[in-house]
């Protein structure tokens, strides 16, 4: 077995055969097994580590019906204050449970430990920031004596649930996305049902357990295991209020198409330009951009893609760039010396060479990588283009490849950056290294980005910094606070004491 689940409260919902755990998945209080099961397989050797429930349409419907006949309201009811508290309880299990979602991390998305630590930490992080949350949650009240139609009268607007999300989870962050939704969904007073990753859906079976442990509502949440191609029926059902999407934006687009009239928080497309200004500090603008292009192979919607450099310092800053990527360490991820793991599965290989191909054909230059080194193991890639009409021609720039590569090109000035920058359908992040705070200041101005990071490689962490994109890039902002607008509403309430001697107006 290429991981051991050891805690005690995990011991109900799977059978272990061959080294294969056969999970159920949780459905409003019920752990249920079904007929036909999705396979698991484990980037790091694509053998097949887990078993989980293929749900039918009946299976799904009728969870859904009780979620919204009954769960909607069950955690309405429940106090703020003890909704906070049970989020909580599930932070002190998560931690409590620590080394089973860690080895499950490693295992099921092919991260290293380092990086499984990360995650981990980040949802504990997550879910006792929800008090943060519940601060958004605020209303107003509005005096009815500045209109001569509202005399004797006062009104106050106040939040509300919308009723239940639907959290569909990418496959990088797949506990991480999970709290996350979960928690600004729930802190709102929200049911949750979840669509896990079809690649990676052991860590969010585990969280739907420890969710339940620590005395969630059975009735609010349930974990529909399908896959994503079988989602359509889901997504445009009328009982889903909200949809709180990460992903590409073809699919984000699908998901607007079908889905209806509801609320969307949308994360998608991004794969971020750096733009390296010539008094940039060189050394550190060099392993901050390639962290960027590396860190868990590239497969990270804010992963550096598209570096720009100015011309005076364009040759001393691609020598550096191609010295930190040298000295990444590619393989198994278990093993404690590596810095950069798998990709989630073969095709995603397949998809970045061929990009790699397609701008080599166009005149593109490999600086460096450009290897398959194992069925999902990749090189970090790095392609240089110098003539602009070509660069803007290649997938590698109008597209979001999620993996290890970047393109570095050369620009003269601030207005050429701009326009190479903004030229893509994508607008999540960018990073600016330099010290010029006025030239900085125009690009900040002028970057059509949801974020800009200053001498830093865009990295959204916890999401104490909101963060989502413009463009093709997304719908709204995930983040500490700033969420809680997508999943609650406003409503109005007016109260009329005409005639009742409240006010004595002088008219």
């Amino acid at each position: 077995m290429l991981f051991k689940l050891r805690g005690d409260i995990f011991n109900n919902i799977y059978v272990a055969t061959d080294g294969v755990y056969n999970f159920k998945t949780y459905v409003v209080g019920e752990w249920i097994d079904s007929k036909e099961y999705i396979e698991v397989k484990t980037p790091i050797d694509g053998s097949i580590i887990a078993r989980v429930p293929k749900l039918s349409w009946d299976e799904i419907d009728k969870a859904l019906d009780i979620v919204y006949n009954i769960g909607r309201w069950s955690i309405r009811d429940i106090p703020g204050w003890k909704r906070v508290e049970i989020l909580n309880k599930i932070a002190d299990l998560l931690q409590k449970y620590s080394e089973d979602f860690i080895e499950v991390l490693i295992a099921n998305t092919g991260k290293t430990r380092q990086q499984a630590v990360g995650e981990l930490n980040a949802s504990i992080d997550r879910l006792r920031r929800a008090d943060l949350d519940a601060r958004k949650i605020f209303g107003e009240y509005i005096p009815g004596d500045w209109d001569p139609t509202t005399i004797e009268t006062e009104g106050i607007v106040e939040r509300e649930p919308y009723g239940i999300v639907l959290a569909i989870i990418p496959f990088n962050y797949p506990l991480f996305d999970t709290v996350s939704k979960f928690t600004y969904s729930v802190v709102a007073g929200n049911a949750v049902v979840i669509k896990p990753p079809s690649a990676d859906p052991i860590p969010v079976i585990l969280f739907a357990r420890i969710a339940q442990e620590a005395g969630f509502p059975k009735e609010s949440l349930a974990v529909l295991t399908v896959p994503g191609k079988e989602s359509d029926r889901l997504v445009s059902d009328r009982r889903i209020s909200v949809i709180s999407f990460t992903g590409n934006s073809d699919t984000g687009k699908h998901i607007l198409q079908i889905g209806g009239i509801k609320q969307y928080i949308m994360e998608l497309g991004g794969g971020d330009p750096a733009i390296v200004l010539r008094d940039a500090a060189i050394d550190d603008a060099a392993k901050k951009v390639a962290a960027g292009i590396y860190s868990y192979a590239g497969q990270r919607c804010d992963a550096i893609k598209l570096i720009l450099v100015e011309e005076p310092i364009y040759d001393e800053f691609k020598a550096k760039i191609i010295e930190e990527l040298s000295k990444v360490k590619v393989g198994d991820p278990r093993n404690e010396d590596v810095q950069m793991g798998p990709l989630i599965d073969t095709k995603a290989v397949d998809t970045m060479l061929e990009a790699v191909r397609e701008a080599v054909e166009k005149g593109a230059k490999i600086l460096y990588g450009g290897r398959r080194l194992g069925a999902t193991y990749v090189e970090p890639t790095l392609l240089e283009v110098l003539d602009k009409d070509v660069l803007k021609q290649l997938k590698l720039y109008r597209d979001e490849v999620f993996a290890p590569v970047a393109i570095i090109t050369p620009f003269k000035d601030l207005d050429e950056a701009i326009s190479i920058a903004n030229g893509r359908r994508y607008g999540l992040d960018v990073a600016i290294f330099g010290r010029d705070l006025e030239r900085i200041r125009r690009l900040v101005r002028y970057l059509e980005f949801g974020a800009v990071y200053i001498n830093d490689m865009p990295r959204h962490g916890v999401g104490y910094y909101p963060f989502g994109g413009r463009k093709e890039s997304g719908i709204g902002r995930e983040g500490i606070g700033y969420s809680i607008e997508q999943v609650s509403t406003y409503k109005t309430v007016i109260f009329n004491y005409r005639g009742r001697g409240v006010w004595r107006y002088l008219l």
